[in-house]
């Protein structure tokens, strides 16, 4: 037995000395050259490799071991004493001194009791006296220690506990051992084979963490258990429990006698087996238990309070950086999971995703269609916070891995979408880049993402819900306006249709009153045609479509603004399409217009007229300014929103809804710099009567 408790302590005692050497030489390479306390370190770590290497190639007790013993615990005690300094705090420093002294004289009296030892101690007595006095200065320095090592880092700033953590939790560790070492000894009056040679691994466990606390990145740093690990230890645990619970029952049945213990040894052992093939195979129970585990056991990643202080700081702040409301929502978002760049997509009119805000996230092309609808559909169902390394590993929970765009799935740098959901209604949804140290979704942030995803998207909603009625009071009072300005056309038509009347039967000239009559005849029906286009918005029923060639009326409209800027047509297909003839020619003039107005005197407006087989199509192209993604989505077909200078807002807004009171859509795109193209689509002659009759089909089913 002795045999093998001497070769373990070789053994440990040798590693001790290995582990403390390469700790001092890693420190001495790679630790933080700035810190005051990097040389007292390496020192301790180099005297404490001594102190293993001789008790390893002497025998416990020589005068050689106590006395690098004696050198390492002085090494250890001067290395504390500069820890309080890491902060440049002088006035701790003194106030530390004299109880830091104290213990070093209390160490330095080992030698003392060694010489008395070896020389004086001649009696039984004495021996056992001067151990116990040994081992009774060796507790009261290790207590003084652990003391000192509290006041250290209780008393020490934030800042300064993420650099003092690791190297006080191996001191801490360092001195409990000694103080139960020593006092074990003191109790027993021996030292003990086995905890001597347990020394050494423990000077080789201190080690390690102690150089760990001397990197430069060591305040980043923190001990976070696997949590499978955890969770396997809790069911190893419960096991043993379990186990240790059937091994008490079993030695109380052996008090019992007959057939009671029988019967009673019979019942445990069914309960027993039923009770394990309940709980082994159950995943509910094993997950209920995991996630027990966890959100008990862990420490929680995010601080609740802070994070809601700086949701709403964030939210609420509406000058910094001159950020628009949707670019703070991605903000707030991306703050709470560190991730330094992000998106908001949002639904179109036709249920497709398309960008709404970029947050710090240029360099990332993102297309006008940015997701289908049918993912939307997905995630407001489930409310589905998607995890795009997941996806990448083939995993799908509800058929959303098919959904998820190229363009995201290629791209490394998104790492999750979180829904922004109001009233089960999809408002919006945050694509946020991965975060700069790497991790893995848990629970935490799921539950922490939808419950601030809910929050942004009442904030969006509300946002809504206050353009809509701006928009609305917007109108009412251009509806009061035009009441008026009707009023007064209308008179002043009626007026100059007297006028008319009254010169056809009274003029004397002829030529004066041919002249007459033509001026007039022009100028009431002009005013007449106003006043039908201006009633006409207030009933679309009432515009009538016809067949009409789509290239003549986009080389009518270039003939007639080429006159004061360069509008070409580039290319022209003879397309037919029904469509109100007035209504199409007013739409077309009004983004020409756009277009002229962006663009340089000498920079031409281009046209282009063709057909896809379902809709004919005119593109009116610009090489202007541009338009950005948020004027796109928040401001061109905004009613009194406008770029331009003294511009109404209007024309864009009256061109969109003119081409849907035919049928039509109107898309854009549009890039900063570079220009913008309008294209508006309505359905060609044959495709408008398929629509008709399935339309119609349709209501008679719904009849």
């Amino acid at each position: 037995m002795m045999g093998w408790v001497a070769s373990f302590s070789y053994a440990a005692y040798t590693l001790g000395a290995i582990v403390c050497a390469l700790a001092a030489i890693w420190i001495a390479r790679k630790g933080d050259a700035e810190r005051a306390d990097r040389t007292p370190a390496i020192a301790a770590l180099a005297l404490t490799a001594n102190w293993c290497f001789a008790a390893a190639s002497f025998e416990p007790g020589r005068p050689i071991v106590e006395l690098t013993e004696i050198a390492r615990n002085l090494a250890w005690l001067f290395m504390l004493f500069r820890l309080f300094g890491n902060d440049g705090r002088d006035e701790t420093l003194r106030l530390v001194r004299p109880a830091v002294f104290a213990l070093a004289f209390v160490e330095v009296l080992q030698f003392a009791l060694l010489l008395i030892a070896r020389q004086y101690a001649v009696t039984p007595e004495l021996v056992t006296l001067t151990f116990e006095t040994a081992a009774l200065f060796r507790v009261m320095v290790a207590v003084g220690a652990l003391v000192l090592l509290h006041n250290l880092y209780v008393g020490a700033a934030t800042s300064s506990r993420e650099i003092l953590r690791w190297s006080a939790a191996a001191l801490a560790g360092l001195w409990a051992f000694e103080l139960n070492f020593f006092t074990l000894a003191y109790i027993t009056g021996e030292v003990s084979p086995e905890m001597t040679a347990l020394r050494g691994l423990a000077a080789a466990m201190v080690a390690v963490p102690f150089a760990i606390g001397f990197n430069k990145s060591a305040s980043g740093l923190q001990f976070n258990p696997s949590r499978a690990v955890t969770f396997r230890f809790l069911s190893l645990l419960i096991i043993g429990g379990y186990f240790a619970l059937m091994l008490g029952l079993a030695r109380w049945l052996d008090m019992l006698a007959g057939d009671l213990a029988r019967m009673t040894q019979v019942g445990l052992i069914i309960a027993a087996g039923a009770l394990a093939l309940i709980w082994l195979p159950s995943d509910r129970l094993r997950g209920w238990l995991r996630v027990t585990a966890i959100k008990h056991l862990f420490k929680h990643r995010y601080d609740y309070r802070n994070e809601w202080i700086r949701f709403t700081h964030t939210i609420g702040t509406t000058g910094f950086e001159n950020a628009t409301l949707q670019e703070r929502l991605v903000k707030a978002l991306a703050d709470i999971t560190d991730s330094p760049s992000g998106l908001l997509l949002v639904p179109s009119d036709d249920g497709e995703m398309e960008l709404g805000a970029n947050w710090k996230w240029p360099e990332i092309d993102v297309p006008a269609k940015a997701a289908p609808a049918a993912l939307s559909d997905v995630l407001e169902r489930n409310e589905l916070i998607i995890d795009f390394d997941e996806v990448r590993q083939g995993i799908d929970h509800h058929g959303e891995r098919e959904l998820i765009p190229d363009w995201l799935r290629e791209d490394a740098r998104a790492w999750a979408a979180v829904p922004l959901l109001h009233f089960d209604r999809l408002v919006g949804l945050v694509i946020l880049s991965r975060p700069l140290v790497e991790r893995e979704l848990d629970w935490e942030d799921f539950d922490l993402l939808t419950v601030v995803g809910r929050q942004l998207a009442s904030y969006l909603a509300e946002q809504a819900g206050q353009a809509a009625l701006l928009e609305a009071s917007r109108f009412d009072e251009f509806n009061r306006r035009m009441a008026f300005v009707m009023h007064d056309i209308k008179n002043l038509s009626s007026q100059m249709s007297l006028l008319l009347r009254n010169a056809e039967k009274h003029a004397d000239k002829p030529e004066f009153r041919k002249d007459m009559l033509v001026t007039l005849r022009n100028s009431a029906d002009k005013l007449n045609t106003l006043l039908a286009r201006l009633g006409r918005y207030g009933s679309p029923a009432s515009v009538e479509a016809a067949q009409l060639d789509l290239a003549s009326a986009a080389k009518s409209v270039a003939d007639r603004l080429g006159k004061v800027h360069p509008v070409a047509v580039l290319r022209s297909e003879p397309v037919t399409v029904e469509a109100d003839p007035e209504a199409l020619d007013q739409a077309l003039v009004h983004l020409v217009q756009n277009a002229i107005d962006a663009s340089e005197a000498n920079s031409s407006v281009m046209l282009e007229v063709i057909s896809d087989g379902i809709a004919g199509k005119v593109h009116v192209i610009d090489n202007g300014k541009g338009m950005s993604p948020q004027f796109l989505r928040n401001g061109l077909f905004k009613p009194f929103v406008s770029s331009k200078s003294g511009g109404f807002g209007i024309g864009a807004f009256e061109a969109r809804e003119l081409i849907r009171s035919m049928g039509g859509r109107l898309d854009v795109e549009s890039r900063e710099d570079l220009g913008t193209r309008f294209t508006v689509s309505l359905p060609l002659k044959e495709a408008a009567h398929i629509i008709d009759r399935s339309q119609t089909a349709e209501e008679n089913e719904v009849v």
